[in-house]
């Protein structure tokens, strides 16, 4: 009976198998997938800049007084020797007139002695003696005078003016450390910036020339990005680098000139230069399709079966959500543009071509 009772229940199994509905496998989802194309594409490194007018000049008293008069304001155009500033001059009035009458007495004895020395009277000595006190009396009195001028303080230079600290009343001196104000000249003007020693020489041997003169002339165009995030509409050029690393701060110094027709740009302003490097004829890929595994980035390419590889690519730069490829990949090849944290190696998928530019939009004016 227990033989029997077994071999029904194999044979109750069998036929409950028999009528069990079939598994499926798991069907491929859709992926995004779109050809890589290659590009030229200009990249911007970004270094913090100062703005200075081509010729600034401190205007400072050239003598000690409180000023009376403030004849210009801040932001002003002025010309060279324009009035600035007037200084109290009641002083140095008293000593010009004390002066003048030193003068007028050594001229009044130069005249009383000079017939008597022509009748031979008098020695010539004495005539001598009283010319040099008239001379002496002369530079004294010119000297108070010049005094009473530099009491006008005139702009050194045409330019514009800039911060005024000290007003009427306000007592001032040639020991000031703060000047009165500056002056700059802002038609063109100079934007200062620094790159460490790595960034300097990778940017000398990506420079065409031999010397660091020729590097120089072939530098590129670079363009400035103002403080509010705008970029500025003209671009200027690199005239001159220290070529010497600044102890302190590791880094070497650059001058860039811009034109200012507008007056936009004002002297000790600040913002950001942005140095070009164009990568021609690229291959290019979207950063979405990209991910990192062990310190290495890979794409996920599509083969004629459907299945998706990781392969492994070599980056050559970063450029506004896209990634120049150096290495491990060839234009033409499809690649599965989004969605690639969800996927494994060898993983079959369902392919939706796409265009390129729907999935990695050029923004100008990176890609030309």
């Amino acid at each position: 009976m227990k033989r029997i009772y077994v071999l029904s229940m194999l044979g109750l199994l069998l036929q409950a198998c028999n009528q069990a509905p079939q598994q499926q496998a798991p069907s491929a989802m859709p992926y995004p997938v779109v050809s890589v194309p290659t590009k030229t594409v200009t990249a911007y490194q970004s270094y913090p800049a100062s703005i200075e007018g081509t010729n600034t000049s401190a205007v400072r008293a050239k003598i000690s007084g409180y000023i009376t008069q403030v004849l210009v304001d801040e932001g002003q155009a002025v010309r060279k020797g324009q009035p600035l500033f007037r200084l109290e001059t009641e002083s140095l009035s008293q000593e010009a007139a004390a002066a003048k009458a030193n003068m007028n007495a050594a001229q009044v004895e130069v005249d009383k002695l000079s017939p008597l020395v022509a009748q031979n009277i008098i020695s010539s000595v004495q005539l001598e003696t009283a010319k040099a006190r008239l001379a002496q009396a002369k530079s004294a009195y010119n000297s108070v005078m010049a005094n009473i001028g530099y009491a006008t303080i005139k702009s050194p230079i045409n330019g514009y003016i800039g911060a005024i600290p000290h007003r009427v009343g306000a007592l001032v001196s040639p020991a000031d450390p703060q000047p009165l104000t500056t002056v700059s000249t802002t038609d063109d003007v100079f934007v200062f910036f620094a790159m460490n020693e790595a960034n300097y020489l990778s940017f000398l041997h990506t420079t065409e020339g031999t010397t660091r003169a020729e590097k120089v002339k072939m530098f590129p165009k670079v363009q400035l990005e103002l403080i509010n995030g705008t970029i500025y509409d003209t671009e200027g050029t690199i005239e001159t680098v220290t070529g010497q690393v600044d102890p302190t701060t590791g880094t070497v110094s650059f001058r860039a000139r811009f034109a200012n027709p507008t007056g936009i740009l004002a002297n000790g302003s600040s913002g950001k230069i942005r140095i070009p490097t164009v990568y021609e004829n690229k291959v290019v890929v979207p950063e979405s399709a990209t991910f990192e595994r062990q310190g290495k980035v890979y794409v996920f390419t599509v083969g004629e079966d459907n299945t998706v590889a990781n392969t492994p690519i070599d980056i050559l730069d970063r450029v506004e959500g896209y990634v120049v490829v150096s290495g491990g990949l060839e234009a033409g090849t499809n690649i599965v543009a989004q969605g690639v944290a969800k996927l494994r190696n060898q993983m079959p998928i369902a392919p939706q071509m796409v265009a390129f530019d729907s999935i990695a939009k050029p923004v100008s004016p990176v890609f030309k």
